[in-house]
C-alpha cells in the first residue's frame, strides 16, 4: 500500500518508530561542525573521546572498540566476518526477525550458521542453545550470537541466563551480543556479563541518525580473530587497531557522526545511566499500560507473551484479523502527526510498534498514545476505554518525586 503524501502541517511529527528515534538538538548542532583536515589533532581527541565513551557506556574499559560507517547489519557482517571460519560455525540464536536476517546475511557470505527454534512472542530459548553447544563434542561452534533485543517482537531475552547455559556446558564458544536496540534504553555491562563481542548502531538509544556502527571486542575474541578467521580487509579488526586515524576506519572518519557521539554520550552521563534507564522502564510501562485497556476490545493485544520478556525499547501490539495495521499507521502519520512502526517479516501486517527510547519523555509518549487512538477511531479499529487514563496513572505512579532530585 502507497502512503499519501500530505503537505506540511504545522508543529512537530512524533517519531515512535524504534528507530530513526528523535535527535536531540544538541546531537544535530555538533554534526553541524565544519569539517576539518584529518591531520588536525582535534580529530585525534574526537576518535579518543568516542573511543572511551563507548568503553565507558558498555562497562569494559579494556575491550577494543572499532566504529564502522554502517547500520546495524554492516556491524553484523563485520561481527562475522572476524569471526567466521570454514573450519567452524556460527550459532545464531533463534529470537525472530531479526535473529533470521542476520543469520540469512553470515549464509550470504558463505559462512556455517546453526539457528536454533524460536517460538513467536517468546524470549531466546536457552535450553536449546545448551542442548546445541553440548551436541558439539568436537567444538565447532565458534561463537553464541543473540540479539537482546528484537525490534521486530518488542521482546529482550535474558542475556545473562545464557551466558550461564554456555557456562554450564564447558564449551568454549564466544558469547557476541547484538544489542542494537537495547544499549543506552536497558541495563548492560559487558565486562559482568562476560560478553566477548557486542555490536550496535547509532539510531536508537544513542539518540542520532543512522549510519554509525560500533564493535566491542575483548582480547579472547581479538586472539581467536587472529587465529581462525578467513581473509577479510574492510571490516578487519586487525587493520583497524591502530593509532594511524585513517586505518581506524579503512579511509575517511565519518567526522560528522563521530562529532554527534561525542555530545550523545555526554548527554546519557549526564542523565546518569540509572536514571536512563529507570525513564525507559517509565515510559514503556506506560506504553503497556494503555494497551492492556485498549485490549479489553479485543482485537487488540500486547505481541509479547512474557512480562519478563517487556522492551524498554519498543512495544509491538498485535491487530485482529479484519483490521489493517498499516492503514492505521498511515492515519496515525499523516492526520495525527505520529510516526510509529509496523510489522516486519512474519509479523507484517499483523502488528504495529510504538516507539518509546532515546530522546524520549512522558508528553511525548503520552501525545503519541493519543494519537494512536485518534487514528484508531478514525479508522474504526474498536480499542477499549480508559487507555489514556491508565497511561497517565502509571506515568504519576512511577515518576520520581521533585523532592527527589
Amino acid at each position: 500500500m502507497s502512503a499519501p503524501i500530505t503537505p506540511r502541517l504545522p508543529g512537530i511529527r512524533f517519531v515512535h518508530s524504534p528507530g530513526p528515534t528523535h535527535v536531540p538538538d544538541e546531537v544535530m548542532h555538533a554534526m553541524q561542525r565544519p569539517m576539518t583536515d584529518l591531520a588536525d589533532p582535534r580529530v585525534a581527541a574526537l576518535i579518543l573521546a568516542c573511543e572511551s565513551g563507548m568503553q565507558k557506556l558498555l562497562n569494559s574499559p579494556k575491550s577494543d572498540v572499532f566504529f564502522y560507517a554502517s547500520n546495524g547489519h554492516g556491524v553484523w557482517e563485520a561481527a562475522c566476518a572476524n569471526l567466521g571460519s570454514d573450519q567452524h560455525s556460527l550459532l545464531i540464536a533463534g529470537s525472530g526477525h531479526f535473529s533470521d536476517q542476520w543469520a540469512i546475511q553470515t549464509e550470504g557470505i558463505g559462512l556455517s550458521v546453526i539457528r536454533t527454534p524460536h517460538v513467536e512472542g517468546q524470549r531466546i530459548d536457552v535450553n536449546a542453545i545448551e542442548l546445541a553447544l553440548r551436541a558439539d563434542v568436537q567444538h565447532r561452534i565458534a561463537a553464541v550470537m543473540v540479539v537482546h533485543t528484537d525490534t521486530a517482537s518488542g521482546i529482550t531475552s535474558d542475556l545473562k541466563a545464557i551466558r550461564e547455559a554456555i557456562d554450564r556446558t564447558g564449551h568454549p564458544a564466544l558469547y557476541v551480543v547484538d544489542v542494537v536496540a537495547s544499549l543506552a534504553a536497558a541495563p548492560f555491562d559487558m565486562d559482568a556479563l562476560g560478553a566477548d563481542v557486542c555490536l550496535g548502531s547509532s539510531q536508537k538509544g544513542l539518540m542520532m541518525p543512522p549510519g554509525l556502527g560500533f564493535v566491542a571486542v575483548n582480547a579472547k575474541a581479538f586472539a581467536w580473530s587472529q587465529k581462525h578467521a578467513k581473509p577479510r580487509f574492510y571490516w578487519s579488526w586487525q587493520e583497524r587497531q591502530t593509532d594511524n586515524q585513517s586505518a581506524k576506519f579503512c579511509g575517511t572518519p565519518p567526522l560528522a557522526h563521530l562529532a554527534g557521539l561525542e555530545v550523545s554520550l555526554r548527554l546519557l552521563e549526564e542523565e546518569g545511566l540509572e536514571a536512563v534507564f529507570a525513564r525507559h522502564q517509565r515510559l514503556g510501562g506506560a506504553v503497556r499500560a494503555a494497551v492492556s485497556c485498549w485490549a479489553s476490545s479485543g482485537v487488540l493485544k500486547l505481541h509479547c507473551q512474557d512480562p519478563s520478556g517487556y522492551s524498554s525499547s519498543v512495544t509491538a501490539i498485535e491487530v485482529g484479523q479484519g483490521f489493517d495495521p498499516e492503514l492505521l499507521r498511515i492515519t496515525a502519520r499523516e492526520k495525527f502527526q505520529v510516526a510509529m512502526a509496523g510489522g516486519l517479516g512474519p509479523l507484517a501486517g499483523r502488528v504495529f510498534r510504538i516507539g518509546h527510547l532515546g530522546d524520549m519523555n512522558e508528553p511525548m509518549i503520552l501525545g503519541a498514545l493519543a494519537g494512536i487512538e485518534a487514528a484508531m477511531t478514525v479508522e474504526k479499529i474498536p480499542y477499549g476505554p480508559n487507555g489514556m487514563a491508565s497511561a497517565i496513572a502509571y506515568l504519576a505512579k512511577h515518576t520520581p518525586s521533585i523532592q527527589s532530585h
